[in-house]
């Protein structure tokens, strides 16, 4: 009996073995199973699975207010509106920066790219309110604080569904219900104030704090510790950048804040600013090297925003296969294009987060643009700025006015003003401005250098040596651009092949190409860069030289400070050893940004070279992402 109970127990361990072992192998296979499914997803695959992980939860997606939450992939929005009671007027969506009479001062605070935490302040008539919002999942809470000396004033919160999305929206006697897709969110409002009620509005006064908020769980405090807690968590993210925290905040700010959704394409995207997207570029623009600079930006601390930025602009490529100048709601710039900065940055991006199906989504339209240069602006082997077809009946007219025109042409250059143009002719024959361009060649170079790179990260080596070749080609015709007796490169008017004296910082780009030799880069540094009457002073780099007739117009790209124009400089400063020259601009750089962002919360547009105002111009936006560009270089600088 003992040998048989032995025998039943030793087969019922065999058994179990087999059993956990054929269970351990289903479990490895199903996990090799997964892993061999994610590396067969195709680059168009990945790039989805991320906009539906970025395009969720709560946010600031709603571009055209910022006091606005919206619930994604619901499409449930949260719209909060002032009333000023003394004169009835209703302030019913509010941006970052707008210009104008009566026009509200909205000052931007922190907010977390996902939307985890936000604040901001709202000065606007007799009433003035700070909001603070945190969610996590599908839960929110929004606490408004009015100034209890300038209150005179109501909320009207009202939501709704936005962009079309069904579903059913209900105000109810203590707040407001959303119910859609099976699922109902009830949200409660609190405050000592007397609340009213109708369809679709709720009234608040603005005599005491006022809560809206998810939890029914949670009393006044908690509620309160939660969003303290929300705020100081990303507070905490800053300071781990040390004494480039306040840098790192400029940036981080007005970075999140441009983030918005754009429901035709159902993307998340960043413009250069909400104030941009609201005109009649309806909805949404994005700028060709604007939206690269971002995607740099975000590639600090937000791979998936930086991706989806760097992928947006590119595959905006149009049908004669450039990225355009602008793609947006209304369209695209069918004729010109803008820096060719694209394959630079897609490699800088790359090479921290190493991750090939990245460059296989882009490499195509990045290949096609570059050959694009060499195809449709090339002079006798130098490079022009053009603008080409006649599409005038598909642009607004504010634009269409003057498409195929030089200025279209100098818009290609985004100097859109630059009075390096000033003399240029342009061939309405060939399309193109006679003047050799030592900036769009610079950057041309650049981009031939790394889109090999990428061809070589690959495996394509033909398309690699082709590239090379064109890249040898021009650095050539670039290198004898340098002119001995003034020390620096200059354009070239190749209408009486003279060397044009314009003095710009796109004459240090060479540097960006390694074109220039270590003695030539010393010599642009002590005869130019420090040259007080041309590039240094309190507040650099001015756009032209300070001794230039027009650099006294401080309009636009005559004599005012642009950030991408530093950057770019200062990019091309790290391939030479050139310390003091480094330092300094990176210095002076973030102390410009820092000016406007420690003193009104403000990241300029463009800057004025003398005083290093924002403000002083109206048409330097407020709140333009690639402001904080002045900010990115030091943190680039620490190694951060």
């Amino acid at each position: 009996m003992k040998n048989i109970v032995n025998q039943i127990i030793k087969k019922t361990i065999a058994l179990l073995v087999v059993i956990m072992l054929s269970l351990s192998f289903t479990t490895l296979f199903a996990q090799a199973s997964k892993r061999a499914n994610s590396q067969n997803k195709t680059p168009g695959e990945y790039y989805n699975e991320m906009q539906r992980k970025l395009a969720s939860g709560w946010n600031t997606w709603n571009t055209r207010s910022v006091l606005s939450q919206v619930l994604l992939p619901e499409y449930f929005a949260i719209n909060f509106q002032l009333q000023d009671l003394k004169s009835g007027a209703i302030l019913r969506e509010a941006l970052i920066g707008r210009r104008g009479r009566d026009i509200e001062n909205v000052i931007p605070g922190p907010h977390a790219y996902d939307g985890s935490y936000t604040e901001l302040a709202v000065d606007w008539r007799n009433i003035n309110i700070n909001v603070k919002t945190a969610s996590d999942a599908k839960n929110l809470v929004i606490i408004i604080t009015p100034d209890k000396s300038k209150n005179s004033g109501v909320v009207l919160i009202k939501p709704d569904m936005i962009w079309g999305k069904k579903g059913k929206v209900e105000v109810v006697k203590d707040g407001f219900v959303f119910r859609g897709n099976n699922e109902e969110l009830k949200f409660y409002i609190s405050t000592k104030g007397k609340i009213s009620f109708n369809d679709s509005t709720i009234t608040c006064p603005l005599n005491d704090r006022i809560i809206v908020s998810t939890y029914v769980d949670k009393n006044e405090s908690e509620i309160e510790t939660l969003v303290n807690l929300a705020g100081k968590k990303l507070e905490d993210t800053k300071k781990v950048y040390g004494s480039d925290s306040s840098l790192y905040d400029a940036m981080q700010s007005v970075l999140a804040w441009d983030v918005i959704y754009e429901p035709t394409h159902k993307i998340v995207i960043s413009p250069v600013s909400r104030i941009w997207n609201c005109g009649w570029w309806n909805g949404w623009v994005l700028f060709d090297w604007d939206t690269y600079f971002a995607s740099y930006m975000y590639s600090l601390d937000n791979k998936d925003l930086s991706y989806a930025n760097a992928i947006a602009v590119t595959k905006n490529i149009t049908s004669a296969g450039f990225v355009p100048n602008c793609s947006a709601g209304v369209g695209k710039s069918e004729d010109h294009s803008q820096p060719p900065v694209g394959s630079y940055i897609v490699w800088k991006i790359y090479e921290k987060y190493k991750e090939k199906w990245f460059l296989k989504e882009v490499f195509d339209e990045l290949l096609s643009w570059n050959r694009w240069w060499e195809s449709k602006r090339d002079i006798d082997g130098y490079l022009c700025w053009g603008s080409d077809l006649d599409y005038a009946e598909k642009m607004p007219k504010s634009l269409s006015k003057q498409i195929n025109t030089k200025q279209a042409a100098m818009w290609e250059s985004g100097l859109d003003n630059s009075p390096m143009y000033d003399e240029a002719a342009f061939d309405s024959v060939k399309h193109k401005m006679l003047l050799a361009d030592v900036g769009l060649m610079s950057m041309y170079v650049l981009d031939c250098q790394h889109l090999s790179k990428i061809a070589k990260e690959l495996g394509k080596n033909d398309i690699k040596n082709e590239i090379e070749k064109r890249a040898e080609k021009y650095s050539k015709k670039l290198a004898s651009l340098y002119d001995e007796k003034s020390g620096i490169f200059l354009n070239k008017n190749l209408k009486n092949g003279k060397l044009s004296n314009r003095l710009s910082p796109t004459l240090f780009y060479p540097l960006l190409a390694r074109v220039a030799s270590q003695k030539q880069a010393e010599r642009m540094m002590k005869e130019h860069f420090y040259n007080p009457d041309e590039f240094w002073g309190d507040w650099i780099m001015p756009s032209i030289a300070r001794n230039d007739i027009a650099f006294k117009d401080n309009d636009y790209w005559r004599g005012r400070i642009w950030a991408p124009m530093n950057f770019l400089v200062y990019c091309g400063m790290r391939n030479y050893n050139l310390p003091d020259a480094r330092k300094d601009l990176v210095e002076k750089s973030g102390k410009l940004i820092l000016k406007s962002w420690n003193g009104e919360h403000h990241v300029y547009e463009n800057n004025n070279s003398v005083t290093g105002a924002g403000d002083d111009v109206r048409n330097s936006d407020k709140f333009y992402h690639w402001g904080a560009l002045l900010a990115f270089m030091k943190l680039l600088e620490d190694g951060k």
